[in-house]
């Protein structure tokens, strides 16, 4: 007797065919399109990290505006404008002395005075002339002037100065450089080829009705304490 025969449908169910495998592994991975997509969205784009970068920083524009024009560098008076001269009136002050107390010059109506500028102290030409002018001051009591030295040192070192050298005379301290500026002797000076701003060395000699009588400006030291005294002795 013959053996049956298989039936051949049982054939191509047991094995899935090429196209379902294809379509599963389609179906598995996901697309170069879909990973292209998945890392441009993740990464922020060049455009927004320039945008990003812009709006943290200020715009170059904006910085020249924190800094004065040169139109108003400019407005600014000429050094030595404001100086003045023998027939003018004196300019008026309000500064405290090496003890700390504050001399007015309207306290000083109806007396003679020297205003002395002297640029730093106890530095050799400045301890010459404060020193000159100690000598000499019984003489300049006796002609009824009072004399007085003027610097922006700070009222401490006034004190100090006036104790080393026995400086029994007013010396007032102008540290905002605002009664130099007045009588225009805070300039701009030259040393080695450098230029800085300082004190011209300058004297005023002002009469009792407040009206400067003799100026000398860029003062030599020697013997300059005694030419005032000769000028201070003439009534006025």
């Amino acid at each position: 007797m013959a053996p049956p025969k298989k039936s051949a449908s049982k054939t191509p169910t047991a094995k899935p065919s090429a196209a379902k495998k294809v379509t599963k592994k389609t179906a598995a991975k996901p697309s170069a399109a879909k990973k292209v997509a998945k890392k441009t969205a993740a990464k922020p784009t060049a455009a927004k990290k320039v945008t990003k970068k812009t709006a943290a920083k200020p715009t170059a524009a904006k910085k020249p505006a924190a800094k004065p024009t040169a139109a108003k560098k400019s407005a600014a008076p000429p050094i030595g404008a404001l100086a003045v001269a023998a027939g003018q009136r004196a300019p008026e002050f309000e500064l405290p002395d090496q003890d700390g107390a504050l001399v007015r010059s309207s306290e000083l109506t109806g007396t003679r005075y020297v205003l002395y500028f002297y640029p730093k102290d106890d530095t050799p030409g400045c301890t010459v002339e404060a020193s000159d002018f100690r000598e000499l001051l019984p003489a300049f009591k006796r002609a009824g002037v009072r004399v007085l030295g003027v610097s922006p040192d700070s009222c401490g070192s006034h004190a100090r100065f006036a104790r080393k050298h026995r400086l029994s005379f007013t010396l007032l301290s102008d540290e905002a450089k605002v009664l130099a500026g007045r009588y225009g002797v805070w300039v701009e000076k030259k040393q080695y080829g450098r230029a800085y701003m300082g004190i011209e060395r300058s004297t005023f000699l002002v009469g009792a009705d407040g009206v400067i009588r003799r100026v000398w400006r860029s003062v030599k030291v020697a013997g300059h304490a005694s030419s005032v005294l000769a000028a201070a002795r003439e009534r006025g």
